[in-house]
């Protein structure tokens, strides 16, 4: 029971000598003497530095000071109750016993004894209840306050739920709490609505709204491949413009892997991450054990003096089985690449730039071999187009490349393809714009390479003798007859526009001397083409702006030489195709959540779609509904056997309903072609008070043995959750 007296002063005096160990009536006091609705901050009328003390029996020996009896003492922003006290006037030293409460301007506390200096605010109390704004109540067997910013808890347990019965708690043997910054426990037992769910030996609980350094909440899970695994991470907030995360996870069934992701901002535009991942394998006795594994991913950007800009991307691993079986990014699971360049550019003026050395690799399982691809270096020096005289411009390309490409098994054997060129390349282009509805474009254009090794005439054996070879190109462009309509509601208010462009480009490439001596991983091919195309272009007025929401275009080759085209090599009927296939894009935006993107490729020979593309979006993620659904078809209609085919569907939704205090998302890819699924998974997020339960259900079927993956997790206030280090959907 909480009751009030008034003094003659007209003061307000609480008899907390009748108030029961209730956790709502504590609640109760701390939120009324926080806000400072039972006792104002400052004491009116009470001189700095002088000690009051109100009490029904007071006794005084010395500087010493002996009161019981609802005694009150007031000592600057200090205020301090109880049943009896001990207070020397001298060195600000107070003995309470009884029933305690002492409010500061940081935190109130109530205690059965306390040792507490009133000039230093330090001292030790016993048998605990207490808050520390904003919202951290505990309980503890004693506490001592080593300055205004620190206290060190023994046998305590602590909350940041306001409900009578909290949601969640921590137990601990020890703790440390710093203001506005952390608190850490040791032999912690974490426990919702009074039961335990996990131990941890030692944790640390930020309070700062900033980045703070500590573990994050665990990830719990099983899979029968995998059998139990346990994910943790630490945090390290190293700088303002650094951090990194250690992660640790252990399988029953596999073994313990541990990554590290480190992350930096510089001045001038330098940026970076790294993470790095190794994976030890269980010892297994009836079977070998794979080798260990390891992953490397780096990105870095930065600015350079004179204005340059250096670029690197890694993305390696040991080994493509490790990352199908642990992978948990289902669309970098299935594809099997590793990656390493660094390039180094500059733009100015009309000017570019750029230097590049890299590796590509794409391992393919048919065939268990990689298809490899060096560049030592690469560079590029080009141009935009810069006006000579109205209306003439002028623009170049410019490059040397000093490559190596093939299998990885022409690599063991040192048979792979291997040459280094220089090419440059100036054009000039004549626009013609002056009928409003019409324009033409016309370039002609020069190609000079010097090749520094050869085919051997009639073989395919690389010699290091030079060629060089040259040829020029011939490109005219015409867009138009470009018309269009505009639709008008009742009040002739422009509603619509619809625009319609016709498009025909003819190229002509003056065919080069010795086309089968050049060494180039890429089959060559001549242009001499006529592509015609005809695009819808469909506008509305909004906020004053025109903005297009619906485009329908189609395209189309006809191949003037055939036989150098690009379908040289394919046979219809003992003819080579004239005629490329059917291009057709439709895209409609009606909002900025909303879209519907199609496109697809018709054979006019095989009469077949030979691919075909949509995706519709319906939301974004920060909407309470989002969908996002793809289908993809691809084959090679001139090659009925041995050709590469795909066709499969993706779909991603999510949904929030604040209603239930629930948040889930989910995510299908199936494989039509082979009428398989290939991937599914389900996330959800439940808010409870002040918890976050968070669950994850997910299917590899892909895999060689189909994989059902749980997980679990909690979100705690502001400690952050420990992320799936090897990927995964929005766990």
């Amino acid at each position: 029971m909480v009751s009030f007296q008034v003094d003659l002063d007209g003061g307000v005096v609480l008899n907390i000598l009748r108030m029961q160990k209730n956790r709502a009536a504590l609640l109760l006091l701390i939120f009324l003497l926080c806000s400072g609705r039972i006792f104002p901050q400052t004491q009116v009328g009470l001189p700095s530095g002088e000690i009051r003390i109100i009490a029904q029996y007071k006794e005084k020996i010395k500087e010493q000071i002996i009161a019981s009896g609802q005694v009150e003492v007031h000592y600057k922003n200090i205020k301090l109750f109880a049943d009896r006290i001990e207070l020397n006037l001298e060195s600000k030293d107070v003995y309470a016993e009884g029933q305690v409460l002492i409010q500061t301007p940081d935190d109130v506390v109530s205690c059965e004894k306390i040792f507490f200096n009133l000039d230093s605010s330090q001292g030790k109390l016993e048998k605990v209840h207490g808050m520390i704004q904003p919202t951290i109540f505990y309980d503890a067997e004693s506490v001592e306050r080593k300055d205004k910013n620190f206290y060190s808890f023994r046998r305590a347990r602590i909350t940041s739920c306001t409900q009578p019965v909290p949601r969640w708690r921590f137990s601990c043997s020890k703790a440390n709490f710093k203001k506005d910054d952390y608190m850490e426990m040791w032999n912690s037992v974490f426990s919702i609505k009074g039961i335990p769910v996990f131990y941890l030996p030692y944790m640390r609980y930020p309070l700062d709204k900033e980045r703070s350094t500590g573990f994050l909440m665990p990830q719990l899970g099983y899979s029968a491949q995998k059998g139990f695994f346990f994910s943790e991470s630490f945090f390290w907030a190293i700088r303002r413009n650094m951090d990194a995360t250690l992660n640790l996870d252990y399988y029953s069934a596999r073994g313990l892997g541990g990554g590290l992701e480190f992350r930096y901002i510089f001045s001038g535009g330098t940026t970076g991450q790294l993470n790095l991942y190794y994976f030890n394998f269980k010892k297994e006795q009836e079977q070998d054990t794979p080798s260990s594994a390891h992953i490397i991913r780096f990105k870095h950007n930065q600015d350079l003096p004179l204005g340059f800009e250096l670029v690197a991307d890694v993305d390696l691993q040991s080994s493509y089985d490790f990352l199908r079986e642990f992978d948990n990014n289902f669309r970098r699971a299935v594809v099997s690449n590793r990656k390493t360049q660094a390039y180094l550019s500059r733009a100015w003026s009309y000017y570019n730039f750029n230097i590049r050395v890299s590796r590509f690799e794409t391992y393919y399982a048919n065939k268990d071999d990689s298809v490899i691809r060096y560049d030592l270096p690469q560079i590029k020096f080009s141009s935009s187009k810069m006006k000579l005289f109205s209306p003439l411009y002028f623009s170049f390309n410019s490059s040397f490349d000093r490559w190596e490409h093939g299998w990885e098994s022409d690599y063991e054997k040192d048979e792979q393809k291997q040459s280094q060129s220089i090419a440059f390349s100036p054009s000039l282009s004549l626009p013609f714009t002056e009928i409003p509805w019409l324009s033409v474009t016309t370039s002609l254009a020069g190609n000079f390479n010097y090749y520094f090794q050869s085919y051997a005439p009639g073989s395919k054996e690389v010699v290091d003798e030079p060629l060089f070879s040259s040829n020029y190109v011939l490109n005219v462009q015409f867009l138009g007859p470009v018309f269009f309509k505009i639709y008008r509601d009742g009040e002739d208010t422009p509603k619509l526009k619809h625009i319609i462009e016709p498009s025909l480009t003819y190229t002509y490439e003056v065919p080069v001397d010795d086309p089968e001596r050049i060494v180039n991983y890429r089959r060559y091919f001549r242009s001499h083409q006529i592509r015609y195309g005809l695009t819808n272009r469909f506008l509305i007025k909004k906020d004053q702006m025109p903005r297009e929401i619906l485009t329908i275009a189609l395209e189309n080759i006809y191949y003037l030489s055939p036989e150098e085209g690009p379908l040289n090599i394919y046979l219809v009927d003992g003819e080579i195709p004239e005629f490329s296939d059917v291009r057709g894009t439709v895209r409609f935006y009606p909002a900025t959540s909303y879209s519907i993107d199609f496109s697809g490729a018709w054979n006019p020979y095989h009469k077949t779609f030979s691919s075909i593309r949509l995706g519709a979006n319906l939301g974004s993620l920060a909407d309470s509904l989002f969908l996002r659904m793809s289908w993809f078809k691809s084959l090679n209609p001139y090659q009925e056997i041995g050709g590469l085919r795909r066709h499969q569907i993706n779909g991603f939704a999510g949904v929030k309903i604040p209603k239930l205090s629930l948040e889930a998302q989910g995510e299908i890819s199936y494989n039509i072609l082979e009428r398989k699924m290939l991937y599914s998974g389900l996330n959800f997020v439940y808010h409870y008070q002040c918890l976050d339960f968070r669950g994850e259900i997910r299917v590899f079927h892909f895999r060689e043995e189909p994989e059902l993956q749980l997980r679990f997790s909690l979100g705690l206030g502001n400690i952050g959750k420990t992320f799936d280090f090897l990927g995964g959907l929005g766990f």
